[in-house]
């Protein structure tokens, strides 16, 4: 591109200062906060409890490996050693196996990842309180009303959150949320990148377009058969061409964020419309002959949600359940409360009546949860106060 063409980046003055954070491997990095004498090692993390370490007669943990993994399933991520070898999240296992087959497997752990996620969370919120929580192991900060310079701000962000827990993060700072997620994956792990606008067509424009949060693999394969694999060959695309062949918002879309282009503000607080879990099982569970695994899980399955409830301190009245047949056929249905509901025992009735709606002449694959028409408890709380106050006779 010619100094012609980045003059529009080079004038735009942008002043906020977004920073995105993303732990490093963090579910492995959870894992290698119990078990330190994997460090260094390739780890995945993947399977279920029947996966848990053992403690032998020795003193020591045998520890399952890769080849010893039967059935399906996916990585859900893996330490930068497992990298290393090629194996990544989203991998089959299997295919994972044939790979690195010496890989140590260790199970999901939900709540110690939840527990180091509000450590982590609640020490960035001591030095810069703007956050928007992105999941689990991610937030975007808006630092453009602190006073300190932005490498003394990252380097105090990492800081406090390796005091809080003990792991490393990385940092990426630019103008926009768009930017800095991009910048947040440039150095990792434990990594500070900055990014001004004009930085724009050096350190952006040659990456490839999947790595603009948005551009998935099949807008990549779209892309690419047009002639369009970097940012910079996206940027230098025609509006016209882009919107023949993606449509007009999503096209205005790519032709703003290949330029940077983002005014997105960080989100403080944001009300959720659903609560939900789901299993995906290790090999499809028959209707009848499965139907004790199935019952198990599924009650299971309400029991999490009523606690994921309680904590983040919903209430709803709309119970989903989900299920994917053995052809990846996928039926969902709900059903619509007259009164708010937490209790397990109550979402496990609804969800019950939802499950008879459903023909059971296939192998079940996936199974889910979901209560959504959410209220605050304290909303709900405040609003019986009120009414019977409304109702108390008045006294002279």
């Amino acid at each position: 591109m010619n100094s012609s063409e980045q003059n529009p980046l080079q004038q735009k003055v942008i002043k906020r200062r977004i920073a995105h954070l993303d732990m490093d491997a963090f579910y492995a990095s959870v894992a290698l906060l119990r078990y330190p004498e994997l460090r260094g090692l390739p780890v995945v993390i993947a399977g279920c409890d029947k996966h848990k370490p053992v403690l032998q007669a020795d003193g020591n943990r045998h520890f399952f490996r890769l080849r010893e993994y039967a059935g399906r399933g996916v990585i859900t991520t893996a330490t930068y050693e497992a990298r290393a070898a090629g194996v990544f999240s989203g991998m089959g296992i299997m295919k994972a196996a044939q790979l690195a087959p010496d890989t140590i497997l260790l199970p999901v752990d939900f709540s110690a990842y939840r527990h180091y996620s509000r450590l982590f969370k609640t020490a960035v919120t001591s030095i810069a309180p703007q956050i928007e929580n992105m999941g689990i192991d991610e937030i975007y900060i808006d630092l453009s009303d602190l006073p300190d310079d932005t490498i003394t701000l990252a380097q105090q962000i990492k800081q406090t959150v390796h005091k809080s827990v003990r792991l490393s993060c990385s940092i990426g700072i630019a103008p926009n949320k768009l930017l800095a997620k991009i910048c947040s994956d440039l150095k990792k792990p434990d990594g500070i990148t900055i990014l001004d606008a004009v930085d724009i067509p050096d350190r952006i424009w040659p990456l490839p377009v999947n790595k603009i949060n948005g551009i998935g693999p099949k807008a990549t394969q779209k892309l690419a058969r047009l002639g369009i694999t970097t940012i910079a060959e996206l940027a230098c695309a025609e509006l016209s061409l882009l919107q023949t062949y993606f449509g007009r918002s999503y096209a205005i879309w790519l032709h703003e964020a290949s330029r940077g282009i983002d005014h997105r503000p960080v989100i403080t607080h944001t009300e959720p419309k659903s609560i939900s879990r789901e299993t995906t099982f290790d090999r499809d569970l028959h209707p009848h002959h499965d139907r004790a695994i199935l019952s198990k899980s599924f009650t299971a399955l309400c029991v999490q949600v009523g606690e994921d409830l309680k904590r983040k301190g919903y209430t709803g009245r709309t119970i989903s359940i989900k299920l994917r047949f053995e052809d990846f056929h996928t039926i969902t249905r709900d059903i619509t409360l007259t009164t708010y509901v937490t209790d397990p025992v109550q979402i496990r009735h609804a969800a019950g009546k939802c499950l008879k709606r459903i023909p059971l002449s296939r192998k079940v694959r996936l199974l889910g949860v979901k209560v959504s028409t959410l209220s605050s408890i304290h909303t709900l709380q405040d609003a019986e106060v009120s009414s019977v106050q409304r109702e108390l006779p008045l006294i002279m």
